[in-house]
């Protein structure tokens, strides 16, 4: 019966892709080392362990859409799911390795999104619950199935530079916000009514009539 154990031994951008795409290497292990896996069909929920670093100041002031107030960080700096992601692992015995996909997003109004912007550098805290079905050959040959348990998980600590340049190369000098439909077409009314030729000009001539009322 295999007894796999489960490690994150990197990650990088995938070197093309129409959407933004991280690859996880994975190292699996099996004991006994003799048994032969023929396939595993892989699951991992992937969380953010927000609780596991120090933020500066900045940081602290974009986390309060994310986390609220400092005051309250004790209740809310708690781990906050990521992504779900899945793998087929080819035959093996003993160790093999893989990769893991995870599709990233630049909307803002995610989670996941809000946190990884709101950081300048270090490391996130990644953990890796994973799950799934693993098919192996018994001492007569005979193929068995058998169940990951839901203990197998692994930590990593990315680098927030990995998303960062993921980002930046697929959204470069830009970020965008979903917004509600209505919402946007009365944006969208008023950058026709004003003349304006680019949703910057639109949202600046926005922010200068705030900050002239606010008195900024």
């Amino acid at each position: 019966m295999p007894e796999l154990d489960f490690k994150v031994t990197g990650v990088e951008p995938a070197a093309r892709g129409i959407v933004p795409l991280l690859h996880f290497h994975l190292e699996i292990t099996n004991a006994p080392a003799t048994e032969l896996i023929q396939a595993v069909i892989l699951q991992a929920q992937i969380q953010i362990q927000s609780a596991h670093r120090s933020y500066d100041d900045d940081e602290r002031e974009k986390l309060v859409d994310l986390f609220g107030t400092l005051d309250r960080w004790g209740q809310t700096l708690r781990n906050r799911l990521w992504a779900h992601a899945n793998a087929t692992v080819r035959p093996f015995a003993e160790k093999t390795e893989t990769v893991l996909p995870v599709q990233c997003t630049y909307d803002l109004n995610l989670t996941a999104t809000k946190y990884f912007y709101a950081l300048k550098e270090g490391a996130v805290p990644l953990l890796f619950l994973f799950s799934g079905t693993a098919f192996y050959a018994s001492t007569d040959g005979r193929l068995q199935v058998q169940q990951i348990p839901w203990e197998k998980e692994c930590s990593y600590p990315m680098g927030v530079q990995v998303w960062q340049e993921l980002m930046e190369r697929h959204y470069p000098n830009s970020a965008w916000v979903s917004l509600r439909r209505d919402v946007f077409e009365k944006l969208y009314a008023y950058k026709r009514n004003q003349g304006l030729p680019t949703w910057e000009q639109t949202i600046e001539m926005l922010l200068n009539k705030y900050e002239s009322v606010d008195g900024r």
